[in-house]
């Protein structure tokens, strides 16, 4: 099981062992996500789960392992939901499409192709990147193979597709648009990567007016899909710092945009708002994340670094409440279903979490060989999870039924059951109480 955060790479290689032995010597911040060497002990091991009365149950729909999944990497290998289907792929070169309703496989197909991006779905086509830099276009119906591109670097990123293009960020910080009808380079725009970055890239986040790409470095920049004009770009989180360790301020994190606005977050840097049409920063403030982030036009929920959930006001950027009880579990970017917050993590938990107060209100193991990388997916009422050992789960919630005297008996010999386990701040709206300087 991969424990780590996406890798450093120096000069658009990984890093190696050795250099890696290094860079946890030199103390990166969230070092805890790297995997510890030489059997030394785990300085920020991973905060251990609380027994406590659930609020809400998970139930299962259904469950299957239908792929080899990522086989322990962190790749960006997510479901693509669309007309009642399922549709996964694995590092192997597997797709599969399984029915939303029941989990019966409509069709599968071996490519033999090491993917490591995708699928995305639109129309009657699947879109996959493969870490040999290679971008795929098959059929949703039955999986074969309408054309393939060769990219110059690799794909760690889900290639979207708008207005005739297929949007594609490889590793190397270059953005291509390639022809939909058949994988035609179209415009490709590079941008020269930092000395030392994440082992990792953020997906295009398509907008109607644009493809907003997030890069190394912490630039953000807008492109007509058309042609790969760049319509604005700024530095949402400038390198700072004495070593190229500490100037990491990648965005690996997919930026999300609502409304007018883009909120993106960076890696050693800052959770900002992007004005969508001008790229004027409207606020930033001080938060280090690369897992994710989710937004409404009222609410904006945030996986930090640490593995902390944070909310905060998306007009003002105030926060509003941190859940930090799950610290260092490798917690996955937030899912928004219903009033509640969807994360997995490392030991293949979904955590529920309240998105008003931030209260813990509900888990459930998915997976006890497979972490949890994925962002969950929500189609509806249903929660769609894709673990690592490859194993697909489609979920709806609950009432929890009322825990009986056995199992509250066992909860408190645990510590104690709680009716819920609280975000610090609560309710509390400044953010200086919380950690996040104040507007």
């Amino acid at each position: 099981m991969d424990r780590s955060l996406p890798a450093p790479k120096a000069a658009g290689v990984a890093l190696t062992r050795a250099s890696l032995a290094i860079v946890l010597a030199l103390g990166l911040g969230g070092c805890s996500y790297i995997p510890w060497l030489g059997g030394d002990k785990d300085p920020t091991p991973p905060a251990k789960l609380e027994a406590f009365v659930q609020e809400v149950a998970l139930n299962v729909r259904w469950s299957d392992r239908l792929t080899k999944g990522s086989e322990g990497r962190r790749l960006h290998l997510i479901p693509a939901v669309g007309g009642g289907r399922i549709l996964v792929a694995d590092s192997r070169g597997r797709v599969v499409a399984a029915d939303l309703d029941s989990g019966r496989v409509l069709w599968e197909r071996e490519t033999k192709l090491p993917f490591s991006g995708g699928p995305d779905l639109a129309g009657d086509r699947l879109f996959l990147g493969t870490s040999g830099g290679q971008v795929l276009a098959l059929s949703a119906s039955d999986g074969h193979e309408i054309w393939r591109a060769q990219l110059d670097g690799e794909v760690l990123s889900v290639p979207r597709s708008a207005q005739g293009s297929v949007i594609v960020h490889t590793l190397d910080d270059t953005v291509y648009g390639l022809d939909v009808s058949n994988g035609a380079e179209q415009w490709r725009v590079s941008y020269p990567a930092p000395v030392l970055t994440l082992r990792g890239s953020s997906s295009p986040t398509i907008t109607p007016t644009g493809v907003v790409v997030g890069l190394s470095g912490g630039k953000l920049l807008k492109l007509d899909p058309t042609d790969g004009t760049p319509l604005w770009e700024v530095t949402v989180t400038p390198p700072r710092g004495r070593s190229e360790l500490a100037r990491i301020s990648d965005i690996d994190a997919d930026p999300v945009a609502v409304g007018t606005l883009v909120f993106v977050g960076t890696y050693n840097g800052d959770l900002a708002a992007v004005d969508l049409e001008s790229g004027t920063i409207l606020w930033r403030r001080q938060l280090s994340s690369y897992a994710g982030l989710a937004a409404t036009e009222t609410n904006l929920f945030v996986t930090d670094s640490e593995d902390q959930i944070w909310a905060a006001d998306p007009v003002s950027g105030a926060g509003r409440w941190k859940q930090e009880r799950l610290r260092y579990r490798q917690l996955t970017a937030p899912a928004l279903i219903g009033n509640l917050i969807a994360v997995g993590d490392l030991d293949g938990y979904i955590h529920l979490i309240a998105q008003k107060d931030g209260r813990l209100v509900g888990r459930a193991r998915i997976s006890k060989k497979g972490a949890i990388n994925a962002r969950p997916v929500v189609s509806g009422n249903r929660l769609i999870v894709y673990t690592n050992d490859g194993t697909l789960a489609v979920m709806a919630t609950g009432t929890a039924p009322a825990p009986t005297g056995k199992a509250l008996k066992s909860q408190a010999a645990e510590g104690g059951a709680k009716a819920a386990i609280p975000a610090t701040g609560g309710s509390v709206t400044r953010a200086g109480e919380i950690g996040l300087p104040a507007p």
